[in-house]
């Protein structure tokens, strides 16, 4: 029997609670289902990609012959025999990973949620890239930092420009590979003074590396952590060169700091889905990434290569893109004058989404900036949503 109340509760929420913001992206998102609508507006991985027959595969072995192992509760580091694979994974000839460094996450936005709960405290100094990835700040800012803009230009973060804004700093949040949102990479140059600057400074640098093997060329560059596995975080995931849906990812980190990331995901959520890390590992154990990654890259590369011949084509004088190497993104400079969220409601009304870039800014936004994703849409699609928001563009102007 249902309980008529005449005086509902009235929640208090807390001061965090109260703090929360929802996804600009997510919000977005929400338009997006529709057909008719060519959307540029997700970073979302094609599902062509998606293994489905090899996944399938890999559950049915794994429950058939360790089923009962698979859908008990499990160790809250993980499972190890797939710690051990990614461990192996991320050492070199000069730097060994230790399977104890790694901890399996519930996607990589758990691991910048412990992370948080680790190292920042009300009012902590976080570095941020300008733009960074959204889910990073929204994550982040849970736990109330002050951001500081670390500089960046065409080839993504300046690490120069670190020490004036690095006092008291608890951590360096980077994305060095094909960036969310700009695509942009740092060069091996850049790569090893940020680490030696970092390292000089005694500032936590975070490597965030989702697209780092979507290269198109297959040349991935090397990874900061190996350079100093003693000063890096290291954040992988399994979302971008296999499927988003098994929310599967990994940090590895020096020994004192993965502790305490493994107590707060204790608190959090006990442990990530035995059942999915033992598929993964399944699926990873006997080098099939080395054969389905190559596909992810070719099909990425072509349809990157259509967007950009398309903005070329249609695109108005004084607009400006980055041109990435690998990865899901390309960044959109336009005129001062135009503002994106005013284009963004006359692009919707002619059936085609991007992201605004203002989102992507820890402090001041720039206006005039937007995000493209190309991944899930085909080549002929592409051509036709860049050409409408080509004119668009243009009666701006």
């Amino acid at each position: 029997m249902k309980i008529e109340n005449p005086n509902p509760i009235q929640w208090q929420f807390s001061e965090r609670a109260q703090g929360l913001q929802s996804s600009f992206i997510r919000e977005i998102l929400k338009i997006t289902q529709r057909p008719e609508i060519i959307s540029f507006a997700g970073g979302l991985p094609s599902p062509a990609t998606f293994p489905v027959e090899r996944m399938k595969a890999a559950y049915d072995k794994v429950l058939s012959e360790t089923g009962k192992v698979a859908l008990q509760y499990g160790p809250t580091d993980g499972y190890a025999p797939l710690r051990e694979w990614i461990a192996h994974s991320l050492s070199t000839a000069g730097t060994k990973i230790l399977p104890e460094q790694i901890l399996m996450v519930s996607g990589s936005q758990q691991a910048l949620d412990l992370i948080g709960k680790v190292l920042i405290d009300e009012g902590s100094r976080v570095l941020v890239e300008t733009p960074s990835y959204l889910g990073a700040l929204q994550a982040f800012s849970v736990y109330r930092p002050e951001f500081a803009s670390v500089a960046t230009d065409d080839d993504g973060l300046v690490p120069s420009s670190i020490e004036g804004v690095a006092k008291g700093a608890r951590l360096l949040y980077s994305l060095p590979n094909f960036q969310n949102p700009t695509g942009r990479s740092l060069s091996l140059a850049r790569r090893q003074e940020l680490v030696e600057t970092c390292a000089r400074i005694k500032l936590p640098l975070i490597e965030d590396d989702p697209y780092g093997a979507l290269s198109y060329s297959g040349e991935p560059m090397p990874k900061m952590v190996a350079m100093n596995p003693d000063g890096v975080i290291y954040m992988g995931s399994f979302s971008k060169v296999l499927t988003p849906g098994i929310r599967l990812g990994y940090v590895c980190a020096p020994l004192p700091l993965v502790r305490r990331l493994e107590l707060a995901k204790q608190a959090a959520d006990l442990h990530t889905a035995q059942l999915t890390q033992m598929v993964v590992h399944e699926v990873v154990k006997d080098g099939f990434l080395d054969e389905h990654i190559p596909t992810i890259r070719t099909l990425y590369g072509n349809q990157c290569r259509a967007m950009l011949d398309a903005m070329a084509e249609h695109f108005p004088a004084g607009v400006t893109w980055t041109r990435p190497e690998g990865g899901m993104f390309i960044w959109v400079t336009l005129p001062k004058q135009i503002d994106a969220m005013k284009l963004l409601d006359t692009a919707i009304a002619a059936r085609v989404a991007f992201v605004p870039g203002a989102p992507f800014y820890a402090n001041e936004g720039e206006t005039n900036t937007l995000r493209l994703s190309f991944v899930t849409v085909p080549p002929e699609r592409i051509r036709e949503g860049i050409a409408i928001l080509g004119k668009l563009i243009a009666a701006m102007l």
